[in-house]
């Protein structure tokens, strides 16, 4: 294949659409983003418009092209990873989107959720999928739509209307209306996939009464989904060889092919993935779903989310004015030697895994007459690496899965203070990668693997390359001291 060949991405988020295209040596050529507004029409609910997440899509590889100074011709490939749970309902015939679709964000169905756990169906879905009952998943907010809306409930029932998420609904988009399908790890997300046989579960199906023909059909996550129909930026007839949800193409990005292998994306709040190969671990603390191998194919990963991290950071600064700046934790921490003994629990909107208690909320402890805003500032950096170590506990105790090392993404990851506090505290190096747009580049690869772009998984493993190394610089005891100390703290916020 000619090395004039590239890859794009379409990186679909909660926020925003970026468009990514990459050279054979996994290099950025050019990026382009829109943003993609959320609608809330009711006190927690959240919406996304699908016609405005179709156009932000079409918008921003329009500008990539452009700026990348290729010829549309030259894509070998197109990925496509998305912020995973959110769905929506489209008409067959027309693909005409029945309505907005609902976002991962959503809580208007936790009557509903709360109504199965009182009937004691919890245990039971978790088994079959691996997650917590739940409106985060996209069984429920189908359910919604079908139970509020009548007229799409008989038009579901006689075939003539289908639902996905937005994975899906792209592929539908790209290819013309001539597919309808998903991949293996946003299927494991929607509390309706069995992921032990690897199939929509009929049972499941039937407790949230949702007909099995609106779902898509579902695929392995690295291969040839189908082709492009004629769209102004785009050739017609180029594949569309990988999709996966967003935390998945992230493991992949961090090369974290192999069983043991961790990765850690800090952003508004932290996701977690560790890698357990072709072992499914069943876990009450985490959620277990699937990811892919690297061929693409499908493995399983434990899951643990923490609700708040960067997020506590924005808060320090437009919350308490504290800081300018995100930037400005870092030289903050590095004025003082310790906290002395000030810990703060980030519990704005609960505590998540291996927690999982929504009524808990945040505090600051600790502190004294002597306590400063840095003793704060570095307090709230430090609760971020201690809910990292939170979950990493959970994870090895359930998988029975010694952790070696951690691998780093996300905004946070820049604060070197915080990286080299987060090794402190677990014990164990830290690495961050040159390439920070992981989950686009995880993408990246597969589809380039798909494709021949690249030929095996030791040449995808080739291309991570280290920008930083972050070893433990504390002993066993202090690290052991700060852990216990913030473990004390958590026990004061809990509900229960």
């Amino acid at each position: 294949m000619p090395e004039k060949k590239f890859i794009l991405v379409i990186d679909q988020g909660t926020t925003r659409t970026k468009a990514v295209i990459y050279d054979k040596k996994a290099k950025v050529i050019s990026r382009s983003y829109r943003e993609v507004p959320c609608y809330y029409p009711q006190p927690g609910w959240v919406e996304h418009n699908p016609q405005e997440i179709w156009n932000s899509c079409l918008t921003s590889i329009k500008e990539t092209i452009q700026k990348s100074r290729i010829e549309k011709y030259d894509i070998s490939a197109i990925a496509i990873t998305n912020q995973r749970e959110t769905v929506l309902v489209w008409d067959r015939a027309s693909g005409k989107p029945l309505g907005n679709a609902i976002v991962w964000q959503c809580r208007r169905t936790t009557s509903f959720c709360n109504d199965l756990k009182r009937r004691g169906w919890e245990d039971f879905i978790r088994e079959k999928t691996g997650l917590l009952l739940d409106p985060y998943f996209s069984a429920s907010k189908i359910r919604w739509i079908l139970d509020n809306l009548p007229e799409i409930r008989r038009k579901a029932e006689k075939g003539e209307v289908i639902c996905g998420t937005i994975d899906s609904w792209l592929l539908w988009k790209l290819t013309g209306g001539k597919i309808h399908l998903t991949d293996y790890t946003n299927a494991s997300r929607t509390m309706l996939f069995n992921i032990h046989k690897l199939t929509w579960d009929s049972e499941l199906l039937e407790l949230f009464k949702i007909p099995a023909s609106m779902l898509p059909s579902v695929r392995a996550s690295g291969e040839i989904y189908g082709y492009t129909a004629p769209h102004s930026p785009l050739n017609p007839g180029i594949p569309i060889a990988a999709v996966l949800g967003d935390q998945q193409a992230a493991l992949f990005g961090q090369a974290c092919f192999d069983a043991g292998m961790l990765k850690n994306t800090y952003g508004t709040g932290c996701f977690l993935l560790l890698s357990t190969g072709k072992r499914l671990v069943s876990s009450e603390k985490l959620l277990t779903t699937i990811a892919c191998d690297g061929s693409g194919k499908p493995t399983y990963a434990l899951e643990g989310s923490v609700f708040i991290a960067g997020a506590a950071v924005q808060w320090l600064r437009d919350g308490l004015g504290l800081i300018k700046e995100e930037k400005d934790t870092e030289e903050a921490a590095r004025k003082i030697e310790d906290t002395e003994g000030v810990y703060l629990v980030p519990a704005f909107t609960g505590l998540g895994a291996p927690y999982w208690d929504p009524l808990a909320r945040g505090a600051i402890l600790g502190i004294n007459r002597g306590t400063r805003k840095e003793h704060i500032i570095r307090a709230a950096l430090e609760s971020i690496a201690y809910q990292v170590r939170d979950v990493i506990e959970a994870m090895e105790k359930e998988a029975k899965i010694k952790v070696e090392k951690l691998r780093v993404d996300g905004g946070a990851a820049e604060n070197n203070w915080l990286m080299q506090f987060q090794a402190d505290i677990l014990g164990i190096p830290v690495e961050r990668p040159a390439i920070f747009e992981t989950t686009s580049l995880g993408a990246a690869l597969l589809a380039g693997l798909t494709v021949g772009f690249w030929k095996e998984q030791r040449e995808l493993a080739a291309l991570w390359k280290r920008d930083a190394l972050f070893l433990p610089q504390i002993d066993e005891k202090k690290r052991e001291n700060l852990y216990k100390g913030w473990k004390k703290a958590v026990s004061r916020v809990l509900s229960k």
